[in-house]
């Protein structure tokens, strides 16, 4: 298939998928299509990846693979179900989907990971240079120490320091600051926002990467800790969007597992999102599931 009408679809097979894929995704992202030629759904989605892949002109390669004549490799991914896509970058698989999506909720998908037709990427790369000149992490919670130890009449600035300290992964001396605030910030807005934000980076402990529950999901659409766990992930990275689609997910799924777990995650994630468009209209989502 990969010829000069099509140069950014080609076959893959497990002969050379290392080299085709694996390495080619540390340059550009690969779209792997599992496919079959008895697959209804997949006549519809096949071409309609190949005409992406054309229109996106190299933002993107097309990778398919017949799992009939690929049975290790389609063994290899766990694939259940065809279609399949999986979106490999850096070598590794960061997300993917089930089923035969529409094409406006593909050109979603690529979107969200940033994928662009070249010519637009081309558009950018001519735009004025911006440099910016910030702060690290741990410069941050630097920052935000000096200014607390200089100021000890503003407790205001703990609240500084909490953000900081979030943002650099330092869970537990995020807590230990957030437990330390005087009664009259610790019911503050932004004391609460920590807390959320706390509380979802506890549930992630010990938990899989993003492929690896991506890939595990895809096997297993019913695994709800997972699905739970991509959801945390999500909203932590700050895709609110899909984070809350999950959590959704969950309360469709079983209302009692985890003792109503997608119902309290979406409360709790309505406190970290700055959408206030998207929160009501996740809250209205929400509140019809349970009434």
């Amino acid at each position: 298939m990969n010829d000069a009408a099509k140069p950014h679809v080609f076959d893959a097979s497990l002969d050379g998928f290392e080299q085709t894929v694996l390495a080619k995704s540390n340059e550009t992202p690969v779209l792997v299509d599992f496919w079959a030629t008895w697959c209804g759904p997949c006549k519809t989605l096949g071409p309609m990846l190949e005409k992406l892949a054309d229109e996106f002109n190299g933002g993107f390669v097309l990778a398919k693979v017949d799992v009939d004549q690929e049975q290790q490799l389609a063994g290899y991914f766990q694939i259940r179900s065809v279609p399949t896509v999986m979106l490999v970058k850096g070598g590794q698989i960061v997300d993917g989907f089930p089923g035969a999506l529409p094409e406006g909720q593909v050109r979603q998908f690529l979107q969200h990971h940033g994928i662009v037709p070249l010519d637009a990427v081309a558009a950018l790369a001519d735009e004025p240079e911006v440099i910016e000149l910030s702060l690290s992490p741990a410069e941050q919670v630097q920052a935000a120490r000096e200014a607390v130890a200089t100021s000890p009449d503003k407790p205001e600035l703990r609240l500084d320091l909490i953000a900081a300290l979030l943002q650099a992964g330092d869970a537990k001396a995020a807590e230990h600051e957030l437990d330390e605030l005087p009664a009259n910030l610790a019911t503050d807005d932004r004391a609460k926002r920590a807390r959320a934000q706390l509380d979802f980076a506890k549930a992630l402990h010990d938990a899989p990467a993003e492929a690896e529950l991506v890939i595990e999901l895809t096997a297993n659409p019913n695994n709800l800790h997972a699905r739970h766990q991509l959801g945390v992930r999500r909203l932590l990275a700050g895709d609110s969007v899909d984070a809350l689609e999950c959590f959704l997910a969950l309360m469709r799924a079983d209302r009692k597992f985890d003792d109503d777990l997608g119902r309290k995650s979406l409360i709790a994630a309505f406190a970290l999102i700055d959408d206030p468009d998207l929160v009501s209209r996740t809250r209205k989502q929400m509140a019809a599931l349970i009434f």
